[in-house]
């Protein structure tokens, strides 16, 4: 099977996209693993396709290295980028994606600036807080953490029994100042430490707010700089979140698969 796709990374999170509007794709678990393999494949951190909605602009459809569907925000970002260079989006998007609805608009800088879903709940748990932001996450504040073990340490909440069956992705946080935070994740999914993760970021910025109570939040991290906005309701949900950075086009090529 010969699949044309483009290659796009979004502060270093790094997604094959393929335009899907003729419905012509259709990957198994074991085909995404291989696309997303380094070595033997492009090599990526998820697999997007891009297709036809009835009503909206495009519907997004994400999956995992391992071949897991979920949310992604950066890949989504990325999405809206090409789905504009493709003629489909004009700028601004509507669209579906794993979780729901989501819109977009690429800014005069580039960026993309992407609204989530809105978050109802935040828990604490453990020594930690978790939050759902279209993907599950557990945040956890560190210190030092540019020589924190994300990896080891990551895994070992990823697959602790207070998290089955299915996991979660694990983001380590440190203030950086009174609204900036510096964030690492380790992304279940893709199994290891990414060089950013968009809705990870956003979990990270929203519960960092008993620490900074402000928005918008500048979040840094291995692959670049990300900022969230948000406000706060009286209940404690969160409601207009976007997440905003930039996403570009890396190159576009042809796999035998």
């Amino acid at each position: 099977m010969r699949i044309s796709f483009h290659k796009y990374q979004a502060t270093g999170n790094d997604f094959v996209i393929v335009d899907n509007r003729d419905g012509k794709y259709s990957f198994s678990v074991d085909e995404i693993k291989r696309i997303c393999d380094r070595k033997f494949g492009v090599g990526a951190d998820g697999v997007m396709l891009i297709e036809n909605h009835p009503t909206l602009d495009f519907n997004l459809v994400y999956f995992n290295a391992d071949g897991s569907p979920s949310l992604c925000g950066n890949g989504s970002r990325a999405a809206v980028k090409m789905a504009s260079a493709l003629g489909i989006a004009n700028g601004k998007a509507k669209f579906n994606a794993y979780d729901g609805f989501h819109e977009a608009q690429i800014l005069p800088n580039g960026n993309v600036r992407l609204k989530m879903s809105d978050v109802k709940e935040v828990k604490k748990s453990g020594q930690g807080i978790f939050i759902n932001t279209g993907s599950p996450h557990f945040i956890k504040w560190v210190h030092d953490i540019r020589d924190f073990s994300v990896f080891e340490v990551g895994r070992e909440i990823r697959y602790s029994d207070a998290f089955k069956p299915d996991g979660t992705n694990v983001n380590f946080v440190e203030q950086l100042g009174k609204n900036s935070i510096f964030v690492r994740t380790y992304e279940r999914g893709v199994e290891n430490e990414t060089l950013s993760c968009g809705t990870g970021v956003t979990a990270a910025a929203l519960a960092a707010v008993s620490h900074l109570n402000i928005s918008p939040v500048t979040v840094k991290t291995l692959g670049g700089e990300l900022t969230v906005e948000f406000k706060v309701s009286h209940d404690g949900s969160f409601t207009d979140i976007f997440l905003i950075g930039p996403a570009k086009m890396v190159f576009e090529g042809i796999l035998e698969l």
